[in-house]
């Protein structure tokens, strides 16, 4: 038996219901321009280390539930290769979506499902392309989160302890200290649960050093838990006519009609994240029964050229002068603080520092660090002036 299936069975002879783990892997991934591409986005690619982003997302999920139980949201131009990267993940709870409509619609569909076969199922809710350096830790907290999850009507954020003034995240704002069995004071696991105040999206640079200074604050690491119905009950209620749409998908599942179905419906699916849709509409709740829980596992979305220099820094795969360079041969005099993707290549390096230099064959990204952020805008640049082919 699997060490995810001793976990199901655990939870089980508790009482505690199931948990379902839901990946989201929808996004195109631009800021990895041009390694990431539509049909061959971030989460596909083998950034760090030989396994891909959603195939160490399944990883760690192993800790925590059966292959059987996760489900993976995309859409339909990752379908197939995801597929293929996951072939333990069955074809059926591999969903496509026919048009992006952001998160909320994938969460809720998620959770219209699961709440068709077992309402007290607890979901959780996983980026597709994060890194987490310490699965033990992450599969401690997330533990304890379905805990807090079942203890009533709760639903979970994960909040990473802010190292800098970031202005790429958002921020959640946490209260009071919340203690119930089996939480108490000064718990070994240190995953005390903490009321949340409000969610802040991606502040300026002043703000996020007020937020830093205050102690109070935390990144929003974008993984939640709450059971399947709390979640729909909170969809009805804040986004109604999505909700009902959801709920006619989510009972053709299964059926010959489901793809007709998805594909007329889904379209006509509100927009929105579902931070704005459910998470900051019950954070404001006179009595909110939102939580978050410290996501203290070496948490790091790798969103752009930069963090990924900087993670791999940390993880020691620098080279002399900080400069990290996959190549076939590598040269570095009086340089610095470089990252260079350039397979199959030799590089040299005279006299630069903090560069980006991607080379795929048929595109180059030259960039500095400081500026990766903005590598985005050059696929829409790309887009604008029809270079499909480059996307």
């Amino acid at each position: 038996m699997s060490q995810g299936a001793n976990q199901k069975s655990k939870y089980g002879s508790s009482g505690v219901p199931e948990f379902a783990p839901v990946i989201l892997a929808g996004g195109s991934g631009t800021r990895f321009w041009p390694r990431s591409r539509r049909k061959r986005a971030k989460q596909v690619l083998a950034l760090d280390g030989e396994r891909t982003m959603i195939q160490q997302t399944v990883d760690r999920l192993r800790l925590l539930a059966d292959e059987s139980d996760i489900w993976v949201i995309t859409n339909e131009l990752l379908g197939e290769i995801i597929a293929t990267q996951l072939p333990e993940i069955a074809v059926e709870k591999i969903l496509c979506e026919p048009c992006a409509r952001n998160t909320a619609p994938a969460v809720g569909l998620a959770a219209f499902l699961l709440e068709k076969k077992s309402p007290e199922t607890v979901m959780g809710i996983f980026p597709s392309d994060h890194v987490v350096k310490d699965s033990a830790r992450f599969a401690e907290v997330m533990r304890a989160g379905v805990k807090l999850a079942t203890a009533g009507d709760n639903m979970v954020v994960f909040g990473v302890p802010p190292t800098q003034p970031e202005t790429g995240y958002g921020y959640i704002e946490t209260g009071e200290e919340f203690y119930f069995p089996p939480f108490e004071k000064n718990a070994k696991n240190g995953a005390t649960p903490l009321q949340v105040k409000r969610f802040t999206e991606k502040p300026d640079v002043k703000r996020a050093q007020e937020f830093l200074d205050a102690g109070n604050y935390a990144w929003n690491s974008g993984i939640f838990l709450g059971s399947a119905k709390t979640f729909v009950n909170a969809l009805r209620e804040h986004c109604p006519r999505t909700a009902a749409l959801l709920e006619k998908i989510a009972a053709t599942h299964g059926t010959g009609e489901f793809t007709q179905v998805f594909a007329e419906l889904y379209p006509q699916c509100e927009s929105i994240s579902v931070d704005y849709a459910v998470l900051e509409p019950l954070s404001k709740k006179k009595e909110p029964r939102l939580y978050c829980l410290p996501a203290d596992f070496g948490w790091n979305d790798l969103g752009s050229w930069a963090a990924l220099h900087e993670h791999k820094s940390e993880s020691g795969a620098a080279g002399e002068g900080m400069n990290v360079i996959e190549a076939a041969n590598a040269l570095t005099l009086e340089a610095q603080g470089n990252f260079v993707f350039a397979p199959g290549r030799t590089v040299a390096l005279v006299g630069v520092d903090d560069l980006v230099v991607v080379d795929t064959g048929d595109a180059l990204l030259i960039t500095t660090r400081e500026q990766s952020q903005n590598v985005g805008k050059v696929v829409k640049m790309l887009e604008e002036s029809g270079k499909d082919e480059l996307i």
